[in-house]
């Protein structure tokens, strides 16, 4: 059960003539995390701003480009040999900074402690493939409510007005892509 991540190669596919450009261009990876983390900070600014469903289509360009810049990142650290161990921290906490910023648009649309749970549970799958990784695990990540899915139910959040049936949704779903993630590795760490 990978959910829209299993779409990740297609889409890596489609942003190669980018990646060849940003490379020849001398981009560093590292600015293309840090403006992944910028461009959620814009959509939780556009979706606490702007009424809906005005606020649908800002939303949407602004995590669109939140993904590609996550996909760009390593792809481009790859690509040029410039994978470093720091690049993948910074990485790892670029996207959490950017999950967390995404979500911060809610705080005035929503009860502040749903919010938070929402939040914290959208942080929870991440980890968990983290914690894998660490135990030796390959790094696992798709399920029901990824990085992808989140970023769908905020645009739909912006385009519908729902905050708090898309927060139960994005909270609930990142439990249990947690919980699949978890069960995976757990078997996989057993053999």
């Amino acid at each position: 059960m990978n959910g829209l991540y299993a779409l990740k190669p297609w889409y890596a596919d489609r942003l190669s003539g980018v990646r060849g450009a940003l490379a020849r261009r001398g981009v560093s990876p590292d600015t293309l995390t840090a403006a992944g983390a910028v461009s959620a900070t814009g959509a939780a600014a556009a979706l606490a701003l702007l009424p809906t469903p005005l606020a649908a289509l800002p939303v949407a360009l602004l995590l669109a480009a939140r993904l590609a810049f996550a996909n760009l990142d390593g792809a481009l650290a790859r690509d040029t040999g410039r994978t470093t161990r720091r690049g993948a921290l910074l990485n790892e906490l670029g996207d959490r900074a950017a999950d967390l910023a995404m979500l911060a648009g809610f705080v005035p649309l929503a009860p502040l402690w749903l919010v938070a749970v929402a939040a914290l549970a959208a942080t929870l799958p991440s980890w968990i493939a983290l914690a894998g990784a660490a135990a030796g695990a390959p790094r696992h990540n798709g399920g029901p409510v990824g990085k992808t899915e989140r970023c769908l139910l905020v645009v739909v959040a912006a385009a519908s007005g729902w905050w708090v049936p898309v927060l139960l949704l994005i909270a609930a779903g990142s439990v249990v892509t947690a919980a699949f993630r978890f069960g995976r590795l757990w078997r996989e760490l057993a053999a």
